[in-house]
């Protein structure tokens, strides 16, 4: 090659270089870890597992071709900070939290890693952000609902079993969720006529007792409060007792059991949560993303569980339902 070839073809090289690198670092395989507050044989884990590989398909990510998922489960406290600490090593992109408690575990280990949270309570009162329009560190998400949402599912308890006089609440008083929770159904009990009973969530021989002596008295009914991170782990337990004890019962999901649930979709928010992940991906930071409420509640009713125990849910409620 002559000379003057051999400088032109060095000079075409090197502008093409970068164009070439840019590509590369496009095709470049990027890391998610997801620590799944649950069981990997729940029946809800392969459910939310496609909506997020879903919806980050929808944004051109394909799971296993240009993004890799590591996921760990954890049913209690050990397994999360242990599961926090391996995802953390790993060196991801993004970690997606699908608990409050989570994202604190998480939080412990690192305050840089980027966080994309999904059916979360209270991120502020926890800790976890600074403020939902400005989270202002390295988490931001998707709430569930919030604390009003009580006063909610007491007005459909009530309308779904008028003679309630006595409720319990399942909650998990060692969170702020929890404890917030419960706050907001005391606020509205008196105008609803009803006399509370907290029943906490420590271990399955608390709930068992505690359900169980609730029952013993008459025309009662009971609210699965949550979150239902601390809840899910004890989820069949609470089915057994409350549909062998006849009471009529309402959640925040239907993956928590009851006659009827009034809620986010938790699959809908492990679908948007794919769109912060990009955006993390892409160069955004977690800060800068406001968190986000639900969009839409779902009413559900479970007309297989109200003819076990001999209610009749009232027309008005199932025109409603969705």
């Amino acid at each position: 090659m002559r000379r003057r070839e051999f400088i032109a073809f060095l000079g075409n090289a090197a502008a093409a270089w970068p164009l070439a690198a840019r590509a590369q670092q496009r095709e470049r395989m990027r890391r998610i870890g997801a620590l799944m507050a649950m069981a990997p044989e729940d029946p809800q884990a392969p459910i939310r597992i496609a909506a997020l590989a879903q919806g980050l398909q929808e944004l051109g990510w394909t799971v296993g071709g240009n993004v890799r998922i590591d996921y760990r489960w954890s049913v209690g406290d050990a397994d999360r900070r242990r599961h926090a600490a391996e995802l953390v090593a790993l060196s991801p992109d993004v970690i997606l939290a699908t608990s409050g408690a989570i994202v604190g575990a998480l939080q412990e280990v690192s305050r840089s890693v980027p966080i994309v949270f999904v059916t979360v309570i209270d991120p502020v009162g926890g800790g976890w952000v600074a403020s939902l329009a400005r989270p202002g560190g390295n988490a931001t998400g998707f709430t569930s609902y919030e604390f009003s949402m009580g006063g909610k599912l007491l007005e459909l308890l009530k309308e779904l079993a008028p003679g309630i006089k006595r409720v319990a609440v399942i909650r998990d008083p060692s969170v702020p969720a929890g404890s917030g929770g419960f706050a907001a159904i005391q606020t509205v009990a008196p105008a609803f006529g009803v006399e509370l009973t907290a029943i906490g969530v420590r271990d399955a021989d608390e709930i068992e007792r505690g359900i169980t002596a609730f029952a013993a008295g008459a025309n009662g009914g009971l609210i699965v409060a949550g979150p239902p991170s601390s809840v899910l782990p004890h989820r069949n337990l609470i089915i057994a007792l409350t549909n062998g004890q006849r009471l009529p019962t309402v959640s925040t999901t239907p993956v928590l059991g009851g006659v009827l649930s009034y809620g986010a979709n938790s699959a809908d928010q492990y679908r948007r949560a794919a769109g912060y992940i990009d955006r993390i991906l892409k160069g955004e930071k977690p800060a800068d993303l406001p968190v986000q409420a639900p969009t839409k509640y779902e009413l559900v009713i479970n007309l297989k569980t109200a003819k076990a125990i001999g209610l009749d849910v009232p027309p008005s409620l199932l025109a409603r339902a969705d």
